[in-house]
């Protein structure tokens, strides 16, 4: 799910001024000029005028406050204004996502279309193809389709063999496996908190980079410049994140004024043992099957849309839980700090008690950017010899499943599935195996990404090669 492209540009591009005045500490001094010195009237803009690029900008350094744009009371509030509120907060809200409705394009939602290649020939394999009657053709005229009538089948398509005939989706509604974003009167897109699964799909899919997610590195900051305790608890894909060595990329955090980088791997093995556990008592009484409960966008799917399933869900709390509630013992009064590969994790940490803010790697390397931080000068934090090597391994799609067949007493009776990503045919597989209450497998890992955690929508790297630096370290 991780890309790259000229509207992730501009993303990580405010990010980076806004971690800049959060770590000079003059944010609220300098806030308004952010979105005049992004587009200047000598810098060329993909919008239609400056002051539209200016305006949209305003909004997605709201996001980055950590603000939802349907928060704005009243247009004319500055940035200064938002930043001053953000300084005084103490509560934040539940939802997680937010959509940008000046830079949201209203895509048309007409899913098929005739394009100008149509050769009005005489064959009108498009007319005949169509069982609804919404494929037109008139004499020495390009067909077209009555939207009224499609029924969205894509027959005419298959049949045109000029291929004149196109499927245009709306991406971001495209993209979502479970229909939580739609249309509001006026065309901008919105999405609804109860359906929503976080799984941060249709924000990577937005070819104008309308929908953002909400920012805590303010608050971050703020409790560090207070001089309160704040750990960074990493999870296990950090180590495939940045073009250096992992214990450099864990002494730059500390370098950023944190007390102290706890490895979420930690918690991944305490995970894995209970996972492993449970899975064997669940054969021995004749359950038909277990699924994986570590990821984040999994929870919010089957809560909210599969709830029929939920008694085959592991019991198992994941890794940033264990590691949350391991660290609470000794540190009850710290401030805990979850470096996140995915926008899943905000949701999941708004939820858990234990946990106060999420830090995404894109946030973070706005940081280390901020504080000039030249990696060649760090020394290598050792890491922690008593994770068991497979604990990382949970970065990776069917790394949790290789680490129960390692623990587990008897691995041959583990016949797993692998969910590589959450699309449609995956949520229709598991609600039919729920429905049956039995599966082709008796261990269903699910992983919202495709690739697992080192591809998740707030990931920096590619991720084969986050996969190929994190490899080294499982064994």
């Amino acid at each position: 799910m991780a890309t790259y492209n000229n509207a992730v540009e501009i993303k990580r591009e405010i990010l980076k001024r806004v971690a800049k005045m959060v770590y000079d500490g003059n944010l609220i001094e300098n806030i308004d000029r952010l979105p005049y010195d992004m587009y200047r009237k000598d810098v060329s803009h993909t919008r239609c005028c400056i002051h539209k690029a200016r305006a949209i900008t305003k909004y997605k350094t709201m996001a980055v406050l950590g603000f939802n744009i349907d928060d704005e009371v009243d247009e004319m509030d500055s940035l200064s204004h938002y930043a001053k509120i953000a300084a005084e907060r103490k509560n934040t809200t539940d939802v997680m996502l937010t959509v940008v409705d000046e830079a949201c394009s209203s895509c048309v939602k007409s899913s098929y279309i005739v394009t100008n290649l149509c050769r009005s020939c005489t064959a009108h394999p498009c007319t005949y193809a169509c069982k609804k009657g919404a494929m037109i053709k008139l004499k020495n005229s390009p067909a077209h389709i009555d939207t009224s009538k499609c029924v969205n089948c894509g027959l005419c398509m298959q049949a045109c063999p000029y291929h004149a005939i196109i499927f245009q989706p709306v991406p971001c509604e495209e993209a979502c496996p479970v229909g939580a974003i739609s249309k509001r009167e006026d065309g901008v897109e919105h999405i609804d908190p109860e359906k929503c699964i976080y799984c941060g799909k249709c924000m990577v899919a937005c070819p104008f980079g309308a929908i953002f997610e909400k920012s805590f590195m303010f608050d971050i900051m703020q409790n560090i410049r207070q001089g309160k305790e704040v750990i960074a608890m990493v999870a296990p894909s950090l180590g495939g994140q940045f073009d250096q060595p992992y214990g450099k990329v864990l002494t730059a955090i500390k370098k950023l004024g944190f007390t102290d980088v706890i490895e979420v791997a930690k918690g991944a093995n305490m995970t894995t043992e209970n996972e492993t556990r449970e899975f064997e008592e669940r054969m021995e009484r004749g359950d038909k099957f277990m699924t994986t409960s570590c990821c984040a966008a999994w929870r919010e799917l089957y809560a909210k849309h599969i709830p029929e399933i939920q008694k085959y869900v592991s019991d198992a709390l994941t890794p940033m839980d264990y590691t949350a509630k391991w660290l609470r013992e000794t540190k009850k009064d710290a401030i805990l700090v979850f470096v996140s590969p995915c926008v899943g994790k905000r949701s999941e940490c708004h939820k858990n008690p234990d946990v106060d803010f999420v830090l995404s790697y894109e946030e973070l390397e706005a940081l280390f950017s901020a504080a000039e931080i030249n990696f060649d000068e760090l020394e290598e934090t050792v890491l922690d010899s008593q994770i068991l090597g497979h604990g990382r391994g949970f970065a990776m799609v069917a790394g949790v499943t290789e680490s129960v067949k390692k623990t587990a007493k008897d691995p041959s009776i583990i016949h797993e599935i692998i969910i590589d990503g959450l699309n449609k045919q995956a949520i229709r597989d598991l609600k039919l195996w729920a429905k049956k209450g039995e599966a082709p497998g008796n261990f269903i890992e699910v992983m919202s990404c495709p690739g697992g955690c080192v591809n998740g929508c707030d990931t920096i790297n590619l991720p084969k090669a986050a996969a190929r630096k994190i490899e080294p370290t499982t064994k």
